[in-house]
């Protein structure tokens, strides 16, 4: 019966709509009180969407960048694309995207969509203020977030509204859901290369490693971003003394 609703919509659709509904996400929610300032003097909030080479980060006529492929010793790669949140400090996930497996020579081995169960670690590498619109020119054409009050538009409404461009490496516990075949298990690692690196994480990319199956363990492009959430300041209008409205 799944596997008869994931065909009759398709994979790729299935996919669209987590990313999608994943994006409507990254403004406006309501986030918990302990919050992350640029200063970086006061306590870390633990909450992040992430992005897997999907909605703002891919652009057109450029396949390096979307989907994150990974590549195995012998040749064959995965391709990758989904979204998700996670919270460090719980170490709880929610994610889900596609993936396509493929034969040295280019042939389809496998197709079908990913779900997250676990979030195994997350090592932060810090925020990247400016990052947003500075790499990434599909956001700077989203305009506007709201902010509580009148709408502000434009770039800086969205800086000041919106999340913050973080570095870091998330190891997640996945469930692969081929379309053709049985559901296998495996770990997803993400890397942003943002913020304060590591000499061994110079770069965006993925590896996933299939339980009892092959390790694609080189990143061989793609880009990934966390999103660190902070609450957006109000712009809400208050009438002056005496004013009536």
């Amino acid at each position: 019966m799944k596997r008869n609703l994931i065909a009759s919509i398709g994979v790729r659709t299935v996919a669209v709509a987590l990313v999608l509904a994943a994006g409507l996400r990254l403004a406006g929610q309501e986030q918990p009180q302990q919050t992350e300032q640029p200063s970086g003097n006061t306590a870390t909030i633990s909450d992040y969407n992430f992005l897997i080479a999907s909605g703002f980060l891919c652009e057109p006529n450029d396949p390096t960048i979307c989907p994150a492929v990974a590549r195995s010793a012998n040749g064959e790669t995965v391709e990758i694309s989904g979204a998700g949140t996670l919270n460090a400090a719980n170490k709880s996930v929610a994610g889900a995207g596609a993936f396509t497996q493929k034969a040295l020579t280019g042939n389809i081995v496998a197709t079908g969509i990913w779900t997250a169960t676990a979030l195994v670690s997350f090592q932060s590498y810090g925020t990247a203020l400016g990052a947003l619109l500075h790499d990434y020119p599909q956001f700077r054409a989203l305009g506007a977030f709201p902010t509580g009050g009148p709408i502000m538009r434009g770039p800086i409404a969205s800086l000041m509204a919106g999340p913050l461009a973080a570095g870091g490496l998330a190891v997640l516990r996945i469930r692969l859901l081929p379309d053709v075949g049985t559901a296998r298990d495996g770990l997803l690692r993400i890397n942003c290369a943002k913020g304060k690196l590591p000499d061994e994480e110079q770069s965006d990319g993925v590896r996933l490693t299939i339980t009892e199956g092959p390790a694609f363990d080189e990143q061989a492009g793609g880009r990934t971003v966390f999103l660190l959430q902070r609450p957006g300041p109000s712009f809400a209008w208050k009438p002056a003394v005496g004013h009536r409205e």
